[in-house]
């Protein structure tokens, strides 16, 4: 989720304008505590959220931290950030964010009745949507699929595409059933071309 948001290059305006309260586990913060991250800018992102109180940290406590264990060992084990959100979103009341496949099968176990976020949802927030101007928006859908490589859900993919045109949409190789889908993309921007409209 972090990593998307730092990418689409207006995470902190989009977190400021949401209005439920966003945590954000330390071991995540940990996690982005490293060279690359230092060195692609997530590092400083997360720690001017925390230094101006936009998320907050919270630490796992000890029924949490069992829920992660759990989580990072044996079969279907995930990455340690992923792991602490599913595992403070299991013992508290938030909803966790997460993009990927595996995370979110694991969810629908651990946080019954409820459906975790997408990284889109955050974005795509109406409070948040509102905020920005509508090309802002699109640039800041268009960022986090290209160069977050944000993952979402098949279901929205064609208002995704709709929204970006085939030539923005052909840059995010991140879509789902991208290989199958380029094809159709192409055809269409070589319709464009043809008949003036690009």
């Amino acid at each position: 989720m972090l990593i998307n948001l730092h990418a689409c290059c207006y995470g902190e305006r989009i977190l400021r304008a949401i209005p439920n309260e966003v945590f954000v586990p330390a071991m995540v913060v940990a996690e982005l505590d490293h060279e690359t991250s230092h060195a692609n800018g997530d590092s400083v992102f997360i720690q001017n959220l925390i230094s101006q109180q936009i998320v907050k940290v919270m630490e796992l406590d000890e029924n949490a931290y069992q829920i992660y264990e759990h989580l990072v060992c044996g079969p279907g084990s995930l990455d340690d950030g992923e792991a602490a959100a599913l595992a403070l979103a299991a013992s508290t009341i938030a909803l966790p964010v997460i993009d990927e496949r595996k995370g979110r099968t694991r969810a629908k176990a651990l946080i019954s009745g409820k459906v975790p976020a997408w990284s889109l949802d955050l974005i795509a927030h109406p409070v948040a949507q509102a905020s920005l101007p509508k090309a802002v928006f699109i640039d800041a859908v268009h960022l986090a699929l290209r160069d977050g490589r944000m993952r979402i859900d098949e279901k929205s993919c064609d208002a995704i595409v709709a929204l970006l045109g085939p030539k923005r949409a052909l840059e995010c190789s991140c879509l789902p059933g991208y290989k199958v889908r380029r094809i159709g993309w192409m055809r269409e921007l070589g319709h464009r071309a043809a008949t003036g409209n690009e």
